[in-house]
């Protein structure tokens, strides 16, 4: 199948793309969408700009390239994940009222097929919508203004004394629920970029990384998702601020152009980055089926 842009295009009210995410709207272009396509061909291979290729060497999400429906006024298109006991998603772009109804049968219909426990409805919404609910595609741009080093207890957990680098591993686990264990054993085996820690009083209270840049569709220099935390205990510092001011001065000092972050609308993290003046560029709204 190959998608038409000029059907597509009007109804990607915010720039995602399944299986792949947020993207930049610079590289939003139908080219992304034939990807995702290729990829399914190739079974689980990932494609060269994938974001997920820092922690698996086989893509875990596929489209569902001979259930996706292309039309002129809407696009639905199915993906599968085998993790766990599988989820089946259709990501749902148009403005017709029925929608929302028309994708939730077909998700329903491909969860049977596919023997998985979980069916969801994934639809994207625009800025201007305000979504009181969900998750806000947040861009920083590196190009716009400076972003010079807050200062602070903050560095690389590398650079910290042997004594603070020892309490990493409990701040990870105490942090687990936001990926910081898993993020601990990915430092362990040397997979990824640095971390930097915030310590007060000779232990890690707080922590964002991994720290990388990589490039996107067509080769912009891009600052990847973070994993970020500070224990309930130490917040209300100003230190999850002096951590996120390190991260971007960290990205723009080792030539990010821009990053983009997914963040729980009316969650700490969110309000904090649009306290940062971070654009928004739309919503994504999952359902249950």
């Amino acid at each position: 199948m190959l998608f038409r842009w000029d059907w597509l295009r009007p109804v990607l009210t915010a720039p995602i793309v399944p299986t792949l995410g947020p993207v930049h709207p610079h590289v939003l272009t139908v080219d992304l969408f034939e990807d995702t396509l290729r990829a399914a061909v190739t079974g689980r291979s990932f494609l060269h700009y994938d974001k997920d290729r820092r922690w698996s060497s086989e893509k875990d999400e596929t489209v569902l390239r001979g259930d996706v429906t292309h039309q002129p006024d809407h696009t639905l298109i199915p993906t599968l994940t085998r993790r766990g006991r599988g989820t089946v998603k259709v990501f749902a772009y148009g403005h017709l009222g029925s929608l929302v109804d028309e994708a939730t049968e077909l998700a329903a219909k491909l969860a049977a097929v596919h023997g998985t426990v979980s069916a969801r409805v994934v639809r994207s919404l625009g800025p201007e919508t305000g979504s009181p609910r969900g998750t806000r595609v947040q861009l920083q741009d590196f190009t716009a203004r400076p972003f010079p080093d807050p200062g602070g207890p903050v560095r690389p957990v590398t650079d910290w004394p042997a004594v603070v680098r020892k309490t990493f591993a409990p701040f990870a686990t105490a942090m687990a629920g936001d990926g910081l264990a898993f993020l601990h054993t990915q430092m362990r085996a040397d997979r990824c970029g640095p971390v930097l820690a915030a310590a007060v009083e000779g232990r890690v209270v707080g922590a964002i990384g991994p720290m990388e840049v990589r490039p996107d569709a067509i080769g912009c220099p891009q600052l990847m998702p973070q994993y970020f935390a500070v224990l309930p205990e130490a917040r209300g510092r100003g230190l999850g601020r002096v951590l996120w001011r390190a991260a971007m001065h960290w990205g723009q000092s080792h030539g990010a152009a821009y990053q983009l972050l997914q963040t729980e609308v009316g969650g700490p993290s969110d309000k904090l980055c649009r306290s940062e003046g971070l654009t928004c560029l739309g919503f994504t709204h999952s359902t249950q089926v």
